[in-house]
């Protein structure tokens, strides 16, 4: 009898602590996007901004999901930091998603400095328990190699020191690609924001996982 006792109580252990091992699911249900041009929807009729776009895509997958979008074409990462807090009184935001750092790259502020104003951002967020997906950018070879190198370095960096959810590239798929952006040859046109909406879902729903 008492054997049996035993064997139930070990089984008993065994399945609360698998039950409380296992990874539970976030919950988002607010999502703030912070970044410049490339998000803010720039050339585009509202409708087509990333904002509308990357809502529907998240709601026709089953996901309840708000987008607040508090982009602002030509910020640096300086300008984000500077309006930080006026975004971190929007309630209820669960997630940020943080796409800044193109202009400084544009303008040819030191890396290190862009490098120091994200980690403060991150840093900022993170105090206030809301979680954070980094959307990498990378420079272009105008400013040189060994600019390029440290630029590019910046978001993998950031993301491995600070334990956040990272996507390398905002503009995977579309960058350079004629058909996927307006004739200055920098910001997506419709058809590339929905390639971006459909990068960016698929981390959202990874992250929510």
């Amino acid at each position: 009898m008492k054997i049996k006792i035993r064997l139930y109580l070990f089984f008993f252990l065994i399945v609360l602590f698998n039950g409380c091992s296992e990874k539970q699911p976030k919950e988002i249900k607010k999502i703030v996007l912070l970044g410049d041009s490339l998000m803010s929807g720039y050339g585009l009729s509202s409708e087509k901004h990333l904002d509308k776009i990357l809502q529907k895509d998240l709601n026709l997958s089953g996901y309840k999901i708000t987008i607040i979008n508090k982009s602002v074409s030509g910020d640096t990462s300086s300008d984000g930091l500077a309006r930080l807090d006026k975004i971190l009184e929007i309630k209820d935001t669960d997630l940020i998603i943080l796409g800044l750092g193109a202009n400084d790259m544009l303008q040819g502020i030191a890396p290190q400095k862009t490098k120091k104003n994200l980690q403060e951002i991150i840093t900022n967020i993170k105090n206030e328990n809301i979680e954070i997906l980094l959307a990498g950018m990378k420079a272009t070879t105008s400013r040189g190699l060994s600019y390029k190198k440290k630029f590019d370095e910046i978001y993998p960096e950031l993301s491995k020191n600070n334990d956040i959810f990272f996507f390398p590239f905002l503009l995977k798929d579309v960058a350079l690609n004629p058909d996927l952006n307006q004739s200055d040859g920098i910001h997506p046109n419709f058809n590339g924001v929905k390639i971006i909406s459909i990068n960016l879902k698929k981390s959202i729903v990874e992250l929510i996982k």
